[in-house]
């Protein structure tokens, strides 16, 4: 499947499954017009950005530093970073909170269900019920 329908798709879902946390998304696209990533604006204010590509690799960060100081960042990601390699999922890590504090990530390999999982992730911190 293009890297350009996955993108839809997940944009999709995530307009449809989540719009009480997803105020707007969009597909943020290279000059070429292939997609970069998808960005999701969270009803806090914060934003979250999907990157997926054909080889395998992806990121899912929500970033809410921009809207409180010191405010967190939680991230799945399957980048081979030594300094992970400790992690019993490695690659695949766990941002919590912040760069520095990594732990193990149960995140699907699916990027469909992968955003799902995320996004009730983001949905339960919204509502202080994680």
């Amino acid at each position: 499947m293009p890297i350009s329908t996955t993108y839809r798709k997940l944009r999709s879902m995530a307009r449809n499954e989540f719009s009480d946390v997803v105020v707007e998304v969009q597909i943020v696209t290279l000059a070429t017009g292939d997609p970069l990533k998808l960005r999701l604006n969270i009803v806090d204010g914060s934003f979250l950005d999907v990157f997926i590509s054909i080889s395998g690799r992806y990121s899912y960060h929500w970033e809410r530093r921009l809207i409180e100081q010191g405010g967190d960042i939680y991230r799945h990601d399957n980048a081979p970073h030594k300094r992970w390699e400790t992690v019993a999922t490695f690659p695949k890590h766990f941002h919590h909170g912040s760069e520095d504090h990594v732990v193990e990530s149960d995140i699907s390999d699916v990027p469909e269900e992968a955003l799902r999982e995320f996004l009730t992730f983001v949905r339960r911190k919204l509502l202080k019920q994680d």
